[in-house]
């Protein structure tokens, strides 16, 4: 509040919130939110287009169609979104939109829209790193995580353990050596011969499979370290597939269940021992794959029992979405960082997240 003082009085003359739009573009969703960080944090409006069903015909993300549809999507989007928030795009404080890492042409398209909106309105542009975005997610739920927090990133293309200490202040503690566990559910999903986008598609099959009944290795289960592997796990789902013939539904089911056991055996146990190293009580859960609602009750369970508290953004929020890139532009446009005036810029698809500093 503003006093102003008049004579002997005064009175409370509130001011416009700081409203920062955040634009998602990294991939096959078209993300666009309003955020206000005052008064600990609103999302005021989001919306979000999804590609599946465009890519679906092709059994994959097709970055030039991906592109196209950005490009259609964008407008209507943010048109919904000012309409929805009851405020006008002149209130606008900054606009912050995904720089990468992503496909370069859907990167192009938010980027562009982006600092084109921000130049008209003669006001700066923050640049957010996908996996920031991510990373900071579950601030937007009900019960958010204070810092700081032990993050287990699991995604499409990464699967990730950090230390995150603050907004910029993330420590790798380990990461994947090849496969991600998303890439991996997607490729087994493949084998199996399920539609796309096979992460979900497979968790779904694996509920009707019986525990225990198919057998695969948990890799690097007791490596000592926080890395990943999980590339040799599809390629003994291959093999399994291959040994087993012609499947029915339920043999089917049961090779989804024990890849998914394997998985979520992996991700809990190095979990909890990235927790019980660094002496902290938080983990933050995030990512599309973090949505799996096997992975999250084991995680819940095996938390429980060395009391430790698990956070996850809302299901809504797990995959690529606009408010999550409104979210960690607006916690970087408060503290002064990565601001820049609207106008040139560039995209980075490939951007290590050990890049990113305050």
């Amino acid at each position: 509040m503003l006093f102003l003082l008049l004579g002997a009085g005064a009175r409370q003359v509130r001011m416009p919130p700081m409203l920062i739009l955040g634009i998602e573009s990294s991939c096959d969703e078209t993300g666009i939110a309003l955020y206000s960080p005052d008064a600990g944090g609103l999302l005021l409006a989001h919306a979000l287009h999804s590609q599946i069903l465009m890519h679906r015909e092709y059994g994959g993300v097709v970055p030039e169609l991906a592109s196209r549809d950005h490009i259609r999507r964008a407008v209507p989007l943010l048109r919904k979104v000012m309409r929805d928030s009851g405020h006008s795009l002149t209130e606008l404080a900054a606009v912050a939109y995904t720089q990468g890492p992503g496909l370069a042409g859907a990167l192009l398209v938010g980027a562009a829209f982006a600092e084109g909106l921000a130049a008209s309105l003669g006001i700066p542009t923050v640049p957010v790193h996908h996996l920031e975005g991510h990373l900071l997610s579950p601030l937007l739920s009900r019960t958010p995580p204070c810092f700081p927090f032990i993050a287990l990133l699991v995604s499409g293309g990464h699967s990730q353990l950090m230390r995150v200490t603050g907004v910029g202040e993330y420590q790798l503690l380990g990461e994947t050596l090849d496969d991600a566990a998303g890439e991996a559910f997607d490729k087994t999903a493949k084998l199996l011969g399920l539609p796309y986008p096979g992460g979900p598609a497979l968790a779904e099959l694996a509920e009707h499979g019986q525990p225990d009944t198919v057998k695969l290795p948990r890799p690097m289960l007791h490596s000592g370290d926080l890395d990943f592997s999980f590339s040799g796990l599809k390629t003994a789902v291959l093999t399994k597939v291959r040994e087993m013939g012609n499947l029915d539904e339920q043999q089917r089911a049961n090779i989804a269940r024990g890849f998914q056991d394997a998985i979520i055996d992996v991700l809990v146990s190095k979990s909890m021992h990235a927790v019980r190293q660094s002496g902290l009580k938080r983990l933050v859960v995030a990512g599309g794959v973090g949505a799996n609602r096997e992975l999250r009750r084991q995680l819940n369970a095996q938390a429980a029992r060395l009391g430790i508290s698990v956070f996850y953004p809302e299901l809504e929020f797990c995959t690529d979405n606009g408010a999550m890139i409104a979210l960690a532009g607006a916690l970087r446009f408060q503290a002064g960082c990565s601001i820049k005036p609207a106008g040139a810029f560039a995209v980075r698809p490939r951007w290590p997240l050990a890049e990113l500093t305050g």
